[in-house]
């Protein structure tokens, strides 16, 4: 059993920022990609940002230039530092990953969600 637990939400004024945090655990065996989605109200869900196990990173362009994606490989943890925070960033967001077990079993998983309020 693995599994994904996203902290550091909140409320925050715009243009302020914020550092959101997930937290790979369990029988791990390797985590390949990882990324970022959020879902606002009244919209679909939406990815925005992904880093890949050699740190690559992929954004898109909504957040591109304000947003930073990060992991250490070593805490099996993901990073998101978030800059110039604006209202239309609110939304819960959620990461996922790719992760393989220590039974060999690949899965992507997900984490609980955590809300992001920026306040205008």
């Amino acid at each position: 059993q693995v599994q994904l637990v996203e902290s550091g939400g909140g409320l925050v004024q715009a243009g302020g920022s914020l550092r959101l945090s997930c937290a790979a655990s369990g029988s791990i065996f390797s985590i390949d990609a990882m990324g970022w989605y959020r879902h606002a109200p009244g919209k679909q869900r939406e990815f925005f940002a992904a880093i890949t196990s050699d740190g690559s990173t992929n954004y898109s362009d909504s957040v591109k230039g304000r947003f930073t994606i990060s992991r250490d490989s070593a805490k099996n943890t993901m990073y998101l530092q978030m800059n110039s925070l604006k209202p239309e960033d609110t939304a819960i967001y959620y990461c996922s990953a790719r992760i393989t077990t220590d039974e060999m079993v690949s899965t992507d998983v997900w984490g609980q969600g955590t809300r992001v309020t920026v306040s205008s």
